[in-house]
């Protein structure tokens, strides 16, 4: 137990090197400064991701057989990734669906065997590019790229944030411009000017 705690360690001290490392304003002071979500909110939606991650790798069929992403924004749930059967599927979103502060889960699992590295660095690349591309954006006033989350898996591109209609219609623009990305679908929350 204390070499899976250790490991868990790891794993978060390297996400967040990684983080850093490529630029990526997940927790950052300058994410915070923009984003429209309370501190308060943020640190919920983390205390999410950890708690979701440990307890779903406390499961040793999970553990083993499965591949997961658990994305938390503003209390919505996005779980992405592989699981070989339903059974296992309907376990890992079960576990996620009762954990405190969780609004509305988004399951995105495949029935399908865990991805390969080379599809998991490709969706990585995918990721990257469109971030990359929503921070180039100079045509609306106001559009700031650290309010859109970007997850991609299997190429398929997953856009999460508090966002103005026409900032989500420009961020959804630019994810299906990307190259690669298969279909591009929205968990936007919509606020008004």
């Amino acid at each position: 137990m204390k070499l899976f705690l250790l490991l868990i360690s790891i794993h978060f001290l390297l996400s967040a090197c990684s983080t850093i490392a490529t630029g990526g304003a997940e927790f950052t002071g300058l994410s915070l400064l923009h984003d429209r979500r309370s501190s308060a909110v943020i640190i919920n939606d983390e205390h999410i991701e950890i708690s979701t991650f440990i307890k779903l790798n406390m499961e040793e069929d999970i553990r083993k057989n499965c591949h997961f992403n658990i994305t938390s924004y503003n209390g919505t749930v996005l779980v992405t990734g592989e699981a070989p059967t339903e059974a296992l599927r309907n376990k890992i979103i079960a576990i996620v669906k009762v954990l405190p502060d969780v609004k509305v889960v988004h399951n995105e699992m495949s029935i399908a065997q865990p991805s390969s590295l080379l599809s998991r660095t490709e969706d990585t690349l995918i990721t990257t590019y469109v971030k990359s591309a929503l921070s180039d954006v100079k045509n609306l006033p106001g559009f700031d790229a650290t309010r859109v989350k970007v997850i991609t898996e299997n190429q398929h591109v997953y856009l999460l944030g508090i966002v103005h209609k026409k900032e989500g219609l420009v961020a959804t623009d630019i994810a299906r411009k990307t190259n690669n990305v298969k279909q591009v679908i929205k968990i936007f929350e919509y606020i008004n000017y």
